[in-house]
């Protein structure tokens, strides 16, 4: 995975804006509903169907709403290019498929008298077996997406611009995404269970919280600009935090109240501080990079105070080689130190230059 894929949209197997809407309904039932089709056993859902969506009307709907309200199990939603004034609410539905033409070519903008853009689930209706993917998520009132009370969701290949909130949420994947520009925290996850894999979070506050009694794993992210803490596990949540690359934040990461943590292959660099721990907390670290500006370990007070003792014996300190931390390129560069170190074949999200 390259910085370049994480921030500059992904590569292209077809321009939809230069194919005729009744094509790309064709072209959406060939490519979607293949997946789409699955029973939770594994078997094929009765007649699944591609609904396509189209502002010009020549599609089934204009409304996405509309379109998702007459899906069954095992449909596809597809959005033709265009940029969406509407908010969506998906509740109710199992094994529905939401999917956009493109990061670059559909945008949900929302309505102005409403907060938030796109739901899954509202209390006390969940959602479950949803996917949403292939589109920009503009924020309204603070709040782009906001994931309640459901099982088994699907975010890949999105752009979030603004917060990403789940709650009560079981099963919870959110993979190959860019999300950032929050006034407060890019991801916040309460009492959920999820996993973050291969995300570009940038921006924010915070980069990720994960509070109450969740439980989520991140793993290949690259989080940057947050003003404060990368990530923030608080109260009686449970993270693991596996190979991410923390740089240029506030500090990489914060362990407070209860929280219970495993931390290990990152690399955590050209922040402040490196990684605050509260004495209530449990954190369990190994492999990690750091090149921070005021020290790597740190015990929460007032003030917070070093604590070198914290220091496992496999880190590493030192400068990390990026290709270019300057231009946010995060790449290692082939002479760097993070290669091959303990069973990890490089240290942090991305893989180093000229590697196989």
């Amino acid at each position: 995975m390259s910085l370049d894929g994480l921030t500059s949209g992904r590569r292209r197997l077809y321009d939809v804006s230069m194919i005729p809407v009744t094509i790309i309904a064709c072209l959406a039932a060939t490519w979607l509903v293949a997946g789409a089709g699955l029973r939770a056993d594994g078997g094929a859902a009765t007649n699944p169907k591609t609904i396509v969506v189209a502002l010009d009307g020549s599609g089934d709907f204009k409304s996405i709403q509309e379109a998702v309200d007459a899906a069954s199990k095992g449909d596809t939603v597809f959005l033709t290019p265009g940029r969406y004034e509407q908010d969506i609410t998906i509740h109710s539905k199992d094994h529905l498929r939401l999917v956009g033409a493109g990061q670059d070519k559909v945008t949900l903008i929302g309505r102005e008298d409403l907060v938030g853009v796109l739901h899954v689930g509202k209390w006390p209706y969940g959602a479950t077996n949803i996917e949403i993917s292939d589109m920009t998520i503009n924020e309204h009132g603070g709040h782009a997406v906001g994931l309640f009370n459901g099982r088994g969701v699907l975010l890949k290949r999105l752009t979030v611009n603004g917060m990403l909130f789940s709650q009560q949420v079981e099963d919870a994947r959110i993979e190959d995404c860019t999300i950032g520009g929050s006034e407060t925290t890019g991801v916040q996850f309460a009492d959920s269970q999820a996993v973050l894999i291969g995300n570009f979070i940038h921006d924010n506050d915070h980069g990720v919280n994960v509070a109450g009694k969740s439980s989520v794993r991140l793993e290949r992210n690259v989080i940057t600009r947050s003003l404060f803490e990368a990530v923030v596990v608080n109260d009686r949540a449970k993270a693991v935090l596996i190979s991410n690359t923390l740089v240029k934040n506030g500090g990489g990461a914060a362990f407070l109240g209860q929280s219970q943590s495993d931390v290990s292959g990152n690399v955590v660099g050209f922040n402040r501080v490196g990684f605050l721990v509260a004495s209530s907390s449990r954190a369990a670290t190994s492999y990690n990079a750091f090149y921070n500006t005021e020290g790597d370990y740190l015990r929460v007070g007032n003030p917070n105070q070093p604590a070198p003792e914290l220091k496992a014996q496999s880190d590493i300190t030192g400068d990390p080689f990026f290709v270019d931390p300057a231009k946010d390129d995060f790449r290692l560069r082939p002479d760097t130190p993070l290669i091959r170190v303990g069973s990890f074949p490089f240290l942090g999200a991305l893989p180093p230059l000229n590697s196989k």
